[in-house]
């Protein structure tokens, strides 16, 4: 059923490249947690967001793509359904991938609220993958995303790659513990790293438009 008055509007954003062997009922059950959440009996029923202008949840068979720009009225109880989600994309995914997940608190009017009000909104970053691995290499190119970025506003960027190497040492010490008695792929890798997450910092994050 639909949630009114939910103290929440709940976005969630990002690109997950699937395997060539997944089909529809296989994303279908995957996103259950989401649509059913949403009210839907259906993937397809669900697969719209509560703004028309956001594309919502599609699969993009061409390119064995999920791309998700969807947002649902809810409460903190989602994080369970995301967890659910995660867990179940992991098993289709092709490679590491990030979701952006902001909660936007309705009730918080930052043009005519009190000022001394502070807003409920959070944000934070899930990652799917097929094994550890991929999941670290993801973590691994958003954070070098994130750190040069921000140093290359002091320093020239062929000066970082001592900070991208102790970067990539960080990953690599943390793989290697994971790693123990089980074959889980291969070490993070570097590189110049995938493309980051935006809006990191204070502030409220605005919401994506499209």
């Amino acid at each position: 059923m639909p949630r009114y008055n939910a103290p929440f509007e709940i976005h969630v954003h990002g690109d997950v490249p699937l395997r060539s062997d997944v089909n529809f009922e296989q994303i279908q059950e995957a996103l259950k947690p989401l649509w059913k959440y949403a009210g839907a009996r259906s993937l397809a029923d669900g697969a719209g967001s509560v703004y028309e202008e956001e594309p919502g949840i599609r699969f993009e068979q061409k390119d064995h793509m999920l791309q998700i720009c969807w947002t649902v009225a809810g409460d903190d109880d989602f994080r369970q359904a995301l967890d659910e989600m995660c867990m179940a994309l992991n098993e289709l995914s092709e490679q590491g991938a990030a979701l952006e997940v902001t909660f936007y608190d309705t009730d918080f009017d930052e043009e005519e609220g009190d000022p001394d009000q502070e807003s409920r909104d959070d944000f934070l970053m899930l990652f799917v993958g097929p094994n550890p691995a991929a999941i670290m290499q993801v973590q691994r190119d958003l954070l070098v995303e994130d750190v040069v970025n921000l140093m290359e506003r002091h320093f020239d960027g062929a000066e970082l790659g001592g900070v991208v190497a102790e970067i990539d040492k960080l990953f690599g010490d943390r793989f290697d513990a994971l790693v123990n008695s089980l074959e889980i792929g291969k070490r993070p890798r570097g590189g110049t790293g995938g493309a980051g997450s935006s809006g990191h910092g204070g502030g409220r994050r605005p919401r994506h438009l499209h």
